[in-house]
């Protein structure tokens, strides 16, 4: 197994005894199949304990998996004709931010995605997939000129976060981003919103203001980065995996809050241990969706979003609602008690 995880290392151990076993035979003329059969099904009966059993921890070390497809590759792998567009037409072009012209399934869209590199030296062009100023501006770009032309929108997420440092903060960091929520929010074609890896802060939600959200298997979703949020509550960033358990980060827990709409099955092992699976897996959910919302007019798509959003943290419990009378009520009380 390549790239195995420290939770993967029994499932390692007992393949490399199954390949001892069976080189030892060839060489020394031993039929050994019988022991062999044992173990491989010892093998399926501990992958199937291991990979059905994940913790959000161990999600989040999948989620940031080195060989994990990227949105290049699956962008690749699930539609026809994609031309890259380049540039915000303000200051430059960040190759931390893709996007571009392509089709799904014969219809024309527009795709945009966060790019990590692929070794040290593609990451550090890309700034490990943390988008500057220019890259959520050039997506903004794209996503304006498909609202133009009527192309539906896809976004693949896929960063730990908006570059932090000094030259995004001088370019207008947080403008950028909260520009594309309040844009996206008003784009009168089908948006989704595609979650491939980890998914953090803002910089996830500039692109993630859709009307549907997807998220594969073994993706991580959530406000701050497991590391951050282990800094603020602990003062040690090592902590990150005691925080990922805290924080309800898996795809199944923000389908549970109804934060998603779809969870996207990724093979077994993880979406980097077959690359055309994930991406036939992910087709066969945007192609669903976008049917769904080719049906809608754009002021529907619009109010769609809209309730979308509007709907993520209401909860049943707690303090029983009053009525509407009883809340004037209360509305008038409180506004004579600050009047005094």
């Amino acid at each position: 197994m390549a790239g195995e995880l420290p939770f993967e290392s029994p499932l390692v151990k007992l393949r490399e005894k199954i390949q001892e076993l069976e080189q030892f035979g060839m060489e020394k003329g031993i039929d050994f199949n019988e022991e062999i059969a044992r173990l491989e099904e010892r093998y399926k009966q501990l992958e199937e304990e291991i990979y059905s059993n994940i913790s959000p921890s161990q999600k989040m070390h999948l989620a940031r998996h080195h060989q994990r497809p990227t949105s290049l590759d699956l962008i690749t792998l699930i539609f026809e004709n994609f031309v890259e567009l380049h540039g915000d037409r303000v200051f430059g072009d960040d190759l931390a931010v893709v996007g571009g012209l392509a089709k799904l399934n014969g219809t024309p869209v527009t795709v945009l995605g966060q790019q990590r590199g692929k070794d040290t030296k593609d990451n550090i062009a890309r700034f490990f997939g943390s988008a500057h100023p220019e890259g959520f501006r050039k997506a903004l770009r794209l996503m304006h000129q498909a609202d133009k032309f009527g192309r539906p929108i896809i976004t693949f997420i896929d960063t730990k976060g908006a570059y932090p440092g000094i030259t995004a903060e001088e370019r207008g960091q947080s403008e950028a981003i909260a520009r594309n929520l309040l844009e996206m929010a008003k784009l009168h074609v089908p948006v989704i919103c595609v979650v491939i890896g980890e998914g953090g802060s803002g910089g996830a939600l500039a692109l993630g203001v859709g009307n549907r959200v997807l998220m594969l298997e073994n993706a991580i979703y959530s406000v701050i980065s497991p590391n951050g949020a282990a800094s603020i509550l602990w003062k040690d960033a090592s902590k990150a995996d005691q925080a990922a358990e805290a924080m309800k980060i898996t795809a199944q827990d923000l389908l549970d809050m109804e934060v998603i709409e779809e969870i996207i099955p990724e093979p077994k092992g993880g979406a980097h241990r077959d690359y055309e699976i994930t991406a036939s897996a992910i087709k066969d959910g945007l192609i669903r969706h976008l049917e769904e919302l080719s049906l809608m007019n754009p002021d529907e798509l619009v109010e769609d979003r809209y309730r979308k959003f509007r709907k993520i943290g209401e909860f049943e419990g707690g303090a029983p609602k009053e009525s509407p009378e009883k809340a004037e009520e209360l509305i008038i009380d409180s506004t004579l008690v600050g009047n005094d």
